[in-house]
């Protein structure tokens, strides 16, 4: 059996970046973390491989700067599979490509029904990958060898895998389509830290009035610190669900708190102070969240027959079209064009319904070059339509 080793030596990544520096094509990258363990999204491993070369398996935390990486890597074209969830913890590493293949992003494109790695490796390799240590903590030391085997074939068949896909890009005239896409992917920008994340709080519709709000978001704000102190998932001290419980328990005291039944977690009682202290804190607190945010102004699509009868029809027939169009060149209808485009764009349609004019709107919205130039004249066509079509009848009309 293959042993399988982790770089944490100075020395030894010296050499490993040699050699990947003197390798051959494109390099292959993947990233480990510790997501559901760890409070932070950091890379607790950097796996690479590239054609005479080898694989390697580096150790951030061990290692420290990855420069030298950087440095050996940099300018080659980066192989990732999903390459948006792993990109902001490289470039927490400060590792950061001049140009990306994503694998499932091309796999998406090419019309495949599979998407995930190991599909993606089975449908093109005709291997099969054993998928057991994905949700793994990988901040673990030592790591096990079947992990780290997990981590190493994670990296070693996607430089084949970007062979089949690209061929298959060109046999479908998609590879400008895929290289617009892959760049969208390393350019987009982080996305900005919501303006009150404690509202994801899982259960808190249960949780009425501005009062019992602002003691929710007490507590979610308590955990959130004390989370990233600890460097642990918030959801490991205390659930969603207990930090809930306890606000609509309403304890009236810190003992009243700790005989909340479903007020669990490991650190529901070992940090009750800290709990209780949150409680009080949100209880004085006199700036009250309100208890509805506003949306953007556009309401959910089954109302549109209601409030705004034309945009219905707008969508309604711009979505078929696009449905079509997509079916048409084996690719989701999303990753042609997002339904909260085509939405926006049907609900505030430009002043003439023509290609151009559509094809602005959609680029305002951020649509990309090859979508406006597949899309922007359906759409408009549909718009036209609609606009010809009877308006449906009233339930009043005798």
């Amino acid at each position: 059996m293959a042993e399988y080793h982790v770089i944490d030596d100075l020395a030894e990544y010296m050499e490993a970046v040699g050699r990947l520096a003197a390798g051959t094509g494109p390099v292959a990258v993947d990233v480990e973390r510790a997501s559901g363990f760890r409070y932070s999204q950091r890379a607790y491993l950097v796996q690479v491989f590239r054609r005479d070369a080898g694989a390697f398996l580096f150790d951030p935390p061990a290692l420290g700067s990855m420069d030298a990486l950087q440095e050996a890597i940099g300018g080659v074209e980066w192989i990732l599979h999903a390459a948006s969830q792993d990109l902001p913890s490289l470039r927490e590493l400060h590792l950061d490509p001049s140009s990306i293949f994503d694998t499932e992003l091309a796999a998406r494109l090419l019309g495949h029904e599979r998407v995930g790695l190991g599909a993606v490796v089975e449908d093109t390799l005709g291997i099969t990958l054993a998928k057991a240590h994905s949700a793994a903590d990988w901040s673990t030391r030592p790591l096990p060898q079947p992990w780290l085997e997990y981590a190493e074939l994670d990296v070693l068949h996607l430089v084949d895998v970007y062979d089949v896909l690209v061929a298959e890009l060109v046999e479908q005239h998609k590879t400008e389509i895929a290289a617009q896409e892959f760049e969208t992917v390393r350019t987009r920008p982080d996305k900005p830290a919501r303006e009150e994340p404690w509202r994801r709080l899982s259960g808190l519709h249960t949780v009425r009035g501005r009062r019992s709000l602002a003691v929710a978001r007490s507590l979610w704000q308590a955990r959130e610190d004390f989370a990233r102190e600890q460097d642990v998932s918030p959801g490991r001290l205390v659930p969603d669900r207990s930090l809930i419980a306890a606000v609509v328990a309403d304890p009236q005291s810190k003992q009243e708190l700790a005989r909340v039944k479903d007020f669990t977690g490991r650190a529901s009682r070992t940090q009750l102070d800290r709990w209780w202290t949150a409680i009080e804190a949100g209880r004085a607190d006199p700036a009250l969240p309100v208890e509805r945010v506003p949306g953007d102004g556009m309401p959910p699509p089954r109302a549109w027959a209601d409030r705004n009868p034309a945009a219905d029809l707008r969508l309604k027939a711009a979505r078929t079209a696009v449905e079509q169009l997509a079916a048409d060149l084996h690719m989701p209808t999303e990753n042609l064009l997002t339904p909260d485009t085509l939405r926006r764009v049907a609900w505030a349609p430009p002043a003439e319904a023509d290609a151009e004019s559509v094809g602005g709107a959609l680029a305002a919205h951020g649509a990309r070059p090859w979508q406006i130039s597949l899309t922007s004249p359906v759409i408009a066509a549909a718009f036209v339509e609609s606009v010809q079509e009877p308006a449906p009848a009233s339930p009043n009309a005798s």
